[in-house]
């Protein structure tokens, strides 16, 4: 578990942001550029996200109709039910709730977090055997809290996060 304090935060992230920050950022600024005046994703720019936190599911995103992603996308940033609007971009083909989560951080940067199992574990939380509304709704409050607490963004928060479990767990099998 790690302890969260504002010169953790600022750690770790800057830790993550050494080795990663380059191929971060060109998704992230191309894709948060595009949701800023099209409140949907396309084909493209939806297989960059769901590639960026999963490589694993290739194929089956692939399998997505482009319209089917715009229609799906534009509903969820749309819904006003968070239920609604995170559920529903499970219905796409490899979409999970960490790659859900992460679509929702690119659409609203400063609300959602992206969810995944390094950051569960820096947290000291047990590892759910699936995910839930309502242990994504404690993973949704609980980083918008230390982003609070800490006075950094969500996404600087999930880096130091990452970043900890990822040095921590490295030898540990």
């Amino acid at each position: 578990m790690m302890r969260i304090t504002e010169a953790n935060v600022k750690k770790y992230a800057g830790r993550y942001n050494e080795r990663y920050k380059n191929a971060d950022e060109i998704i992230e600024k191309e894709v948060k550029k595009w949701l800023k005046s099209q409140r949907y994703l396309d084909k493209k720019r939806f297989l960059k996200i769901g590639l960026w936190k999963s490589k694993r599911q290739r194929k089956r995103y692939e399998d997505n109709d482009d319209l089917m992603i715009r229609e799906i996308t534009r509903f969820s940033f749309a819904a006003k039910s968070e239920e609604a609007r995170i559920k529903s971009l499970l219905v796409l083909n490899g979409v999970s709730y960490p790659v859900a989560s992460a679509i929702l951080h690119f659409a609203f940067p400063k609300k959602y977090p992206i969810m995944d199992f390094r950051v569960i574990w820096s947290l000291g939380w047990k590892q759910p055997k699936y995910y839930t509304f309502d242990f994504w709704q404690k993973y949704c409050r609980k980083l918008n809290e230390i982003s609070k607490k800490v006075g950094e963004e969500i996404r600087t928060v999930d880096k130091a996060l990452w970043k900890h479990s990822k040095e921590q767990q490295k030898y540990k099998k």
